[in-house]
Order: C-alpha cells, then structure tokens, then sequence
C-alpha cells in the first residue's frame, strides 16, 4: 500500500531482544503514568504551568489525544481569563512594550501565550502533518487571537499562518488537512482586511498543478474559485468565453500527460458540468450559455478524448468519459444518433473488458443507455 507515492512499510514486527522489550514495556509505563496525571489534574481542576507542562509532553508522545487537546485549551482559557482580569498592574516596560505592539498589557500576554503554543505545534505538524487535532488546535489558537486582540494583531498570525501553511503544501503539496486549513485561514484573512485573495490563490493553484498534476486538492479549490474570480473580474461574455477555453486547454494538456489519472477526469467532468443547464448545483462559467456553445465544447471534448485513445486504449476513464460526452450530446443535438450509439456500444463493450469487477454497474448503465 502507498499513500501518495511514498510506500509503507509491510511486513511483521521483527523480534525484540529482552532489553528492547523491557525498554519499550517501561515507556508505555511512563506513558500511563504521564497520562493518569494529566487527567487528574485535569479533573480536580489543577491548571497550573505544571498541568500545562505535562499535557505538552503527552500530545508530543501522542498527538491523536484529542481529549488532552480539550484539556489544553481549557488551561489555556484559564491563563486568557485570569490575564484579562489582572488587577495589579504591570512593570513599566511591560507596558511600553505592549504600547509598542498597540496592545494592552494582557492583551500582550495573551499574544505571547498564543505564538508559544504555535511554535510548539510546529515540530508535531512536520512529524504529524495528517493529524487532525493538531490542525484543530491551531484553528482555534487563531480564533482565539481574532476574538481577544486587535485586528491589526490577529491578522499578522493570520498573515503569518498562510506562509507556515505554504510551507506544508510544498512539502506534501496534495495533504487535504493542509488545503483544507490555507481556505480556513485565507477565509480568515479576507474578512480582517476587508479584501479579495482570489486571483492570488487562483495563481497559487496554477503554480501547484504545474508543479503536480496529480493534485486533487488544487484541482478542487481551483473549481470553488472560479465563480468568484470571473464575478470579481466582472467579466463579460466574451471573457468567459475565453476562461472556459483556456481551462479546457489546461485540463486537456493534463489529460494527455497522463490519461490514468483520475484527479484530472474529475476537473473535465466539472468543467463539463459547468455547461449542463440540468445540474443548478454547477455555476456557469459560460453566461449566458447557448445550445449551441454547448454543442461546441461537446463535439470538441469528444474528439480530443477520442485521440487520448491512441496509446491508452486500456485506460477505462477515457471510455467513461466518453459515453458521459456522448449521452449529453445526444440530449441536445441527437445528430447522426446510429453512428454515436454504435461507437458509444463499442465503448462500452470495451469497459467491461477492462472493469470486469463492476459488471453491475456497466450493465446498468447498458439498461440506461436503452442499448
């Protein structure tokens, strides 16, 4: 089994020596005994530095905790909250340097307390950069910061989170905790600075698929921004027209790279939908959009997967992809419709020789087809 390319390793756990067994039954001692502490603590509402100390070294040992998570940020609301009534007053170059940063004092606090915890996740992100709870944590470490700082403020940890979150992207550019987390924070960002990041995020997923085709991620945030950006540009007719052309190029340019992969069909078929008046969950790139210019782009997606065939003839999403093409085609212009249902016939026949595990499902969409 591979999860994106890398290989796992396979195979039985090799034999322990004795003192290889007595040093790992001693950690998972430790580890309980770590772990016992931390929800006692917890439970009798210890929320010293000591707790806090303590579940960091859990988490780091075992970042899929969640439970410690909740606990952690239950001290850390604990710290906001007694920061936020502080009644002595602080040393003076606290305060000049919380006057520097345009803070109050507690707010500076809660600052500092706020990048701390960051930094700390930093290390467990590179190991862990699939751990959701992780990921959940700095989520709400930065709601934190927009609800109890300045604008200003919080939205320089939300300036400063995209890069980090750049960062991981280039590292595994098709991890979906960390795409899904650049919209939360570039979501964020847009609302604090009351301004649009869409043609920059559109480039930046440009510049991912160059770099990775394979990339379902970029793909799909590629599609979410669309509407956006061509209501943005306030483009006319004319302008979606050539939009949708150059992204049909892109796509098909993907496609004859590398027809086997799937991530790419599933930017055709939403381009594809795009034109279908039927699916009202599909926003229209193309507005208005004619029978005509549908007619068009139907006919020539048809051929050009028609000529992804020489070479890949054993590749079953061309032949998928195919009959999809054909039966819209046939709805809006039944043409030469002998001829398309032969050829759709043959598509299908060849389907099942390369599928033979999903003979139900070609079999029903033989029934569908009316063959």
């Amino acid at each position: 089994m591979a999860s994106h390319g890398i290989p796992r390793v396979s195979g039985g756990t090799p034999d322990k020596s004795e003192q290889a067994r007595e040093k790992e039954q001693k950690q998972i001692e430790q580890y309980k005994a770590l772990e016992k502490s931390v929800v006692e603590r917890v439970r009798s509402k210890d929320y010293s530095n000591d707790t806090f100390q303590a579940t960091s070294q859990l988490l780091t040992q075992n970042p899929e905790y969640y439970t410690i998570w909740n606990y952690r940020r239950l001290l850390l609301q604990d710290v906001f909250a007694k920061e936020q009534d502080r009644k002595e007053q602080p040393e003076t170059k606290d305060i000049e340097a919380a006057e520097k940063e345009g803070l109050t004092p507690p707010q500076r606090e809660i600052s500092l307390l706020i990048k701390e915890d960051l930094q700390f996740l930093v290390p467990l992100l590179k190991q862990y950069p699939k751990c959701y709870w992780i990921w959940n944590h700095r989520s709400w470490l930065l709601g934190t910061a927009t609800r109890l700082l300045p604008p200003r403020n919080s939205s320089e940890l939300w300036q400063s989170e995209l890069g980090l979150v750049s960062k991981m992207l280039s590292l595994d550019s098709r991890n979906f905790h960390g795409w899904g987390y650049r919209r939360e924070v570039v979501a964020e960002i847009e609302r604090l600075s009351a301004s649009s990041m869409v043609e920059k995020e559109f480039g930046y997923t440009t510049k991912m698929i160059q770099t990775n085709l394979s990339n379902f991620s970029a793909w799909h945030y590629r599609s979410q921004l669309i509407p956006r950006l061509l209501s943005e540009r306030q483009a006319d007719s004319e302008a979606r027209r050539a939009f949708s052309d150059a992204e049909f190029e892109l796509i098909t340019k993907a496609l004859y790279t590398d027809p086997y992969d799937q991530s790419l069909w599933f930017y055709h078929g939403y381009l594809m939908s795009t034109l279908n008046p039927a699916n009202a969950q599909a926003p229209p790139i193309l507005d208005p959009c004619t029978n005509a210019e549908r007619l068009h782009y139907l006919e020539q997606e048809i051929e050009n997967v028609k000529d992804m065939l020489d070479g890949a003839e054993d590749c079953k999403y061309i032949y998928q992809s195919l009959l999809e093409l054909s039966e819209r085609y046939l709805e809006v212009e039944a043409g030469n419709k002998v001829v398309i249902s032969q050829e759709m016939m043959a598509w299908l026949i060849e389907l099942r020789k390369i599928d033979p595990l999903r003979v139900g499902r070609w079999r029903d969409l033989e029934v569908k087809l009316k063959f």
